[in-house]
């Protein structure tokens, strides 16, 4: 039995979920407000070894280009991130092997995506992964890049090592029943309010989002909707509506890398919507099914950005997944 069957489409994943909160909260006297600009813990980062472009995709290098002692990791970002979201991951990794962070085009200040958004930047992965001949990198991906770095492991079974998906999966939750062209004209719908959307209104918004979906710490929550807020409301508009008309389900049978899930769970979540961390497992295994081998692992408490809430806890999950291939 689907868990989420009688919660109303979206009410789980939060790609869609935040952008509908944003797009409902538009001129309501009730939205949070923004935070005044400060410090940011998350803006600085590591210094990479090497930065350069792969079609618009951002790729900066840490770690040893020699002597590496173990697989490459690729790190793919979610929903309106960049790299500064992989910070603990960097640092947790990147001294024994090559790491390689991405930033996707329109997220963080960079350049807006093509129409074809998540079609073009799961080619450029594809690219990253020919033109640097990475033997068997594991890709690490949160929400929507969780969804892209599936989606690569199905266009090149051979060339991937591994795959953890942070949150993130082969098609929307709550949409999995719905016929495909129900499901454009959601897209299509949400795709034509953030691209009309000012990007003042849209930072602003990012607050309420990660305050109520993204993390646990109010604090926290604030420093990253700072950074959110310097992505492009189309491109982000356009990804979402990318995944949400997307469902990888029928190639999952060609994935040959094991396939690590993480996911989040906090308590006075999932008491509100009557759901336990076990019932969102099997649910998001039940999504899964078809891939050979799969391992989905709960990490508690934390909401979506469970590398932000639970960084120990994600990294110690990737390192035992690391181990056993």
């Amino acid at each position: 039995m689907n868990p989420f069957a009688c919660k109303k489409p979206f009410a789980f994943f939060p790609i869609v979920v935040g952008v509908l909160v944003a797009l409902m909260s538009a001129g309501s006297s009730h939205a949070v407000e923004a935070a005044a600009p400060q410090a940011n813990r998350f803006a600085a980062t590591i210094a990479p070894a090497e930065r350069f472009e792969i079609d618009g995709v951002l790729v900066e290098q840490f770690g040893p280009k020699t002597g590496a002692k173990g697989r490459p990791l690729v790190l793919i970002p979610g929903l309106a991130s960049g790299g500064w979201v992989w910070q603990e991951t960097v640092r947790a990794f990147s001294p024994e092997r090559a790491v390689y962070v991405l930033t996707l085009p329109g997220f963080d200040g960079r350049p807006a995506a093509p129409a074809n958004a998540f079609a073009s930047a799961r080619a450029a992965v594809g690219k990253l992964l020919e033109q640097r001949r990475l033997d068997k990198p594991v890709i690490v991906g949160h929400s929507l890049g969780a969804t892209m770095a599936l989606a690569v492991a199905e266009d090149k079974p051979a060339s991937v090592g591994g795959v953890v998906a942070i949150d993130g999966l082969p098609v929307m939750p709550g949409t999995e029943a719905l016929p495909p062209a129900e499901r454009g004209k959601y897209a299509q719908t949400m795709k034509a309010r953030l691209a009309g959307m000012n990007p003042a209104l849209f930072a602003s918004q990012q607050q309420g989002y990660m305050r109520t979906i993204g993390v646990m710490d109010m604090s926290k929550a604030d420093d990253l909707a700072q950074l959110t807020g310097r992505s492009d409301p189309a491109s982000t508009g356009q990804y979402a509506a990318d995944v949400l008309e997307l469902d990888l389900r029928p190639g999952l049978k060609n994935i040959q890398a094991p396939v690590l899930v993480i996911s989040p769970f906090f308590d006075a979540d999932g008491s509100q919507q009557g759901l336990t961390a076990d019932a969102k497992a099997d649910y998001y295994r039940s999504l899964l099914q078809g891939a050979p081998k799969v391992e989905v692992v709960t990490v508690a408490p934390a909401r979506h950005f469970a590398m932000i809430d639970q960084p120990q806890q994600v990294n110690d999950a990737i390192r035992k997944y690391l181990a056993s291939l």
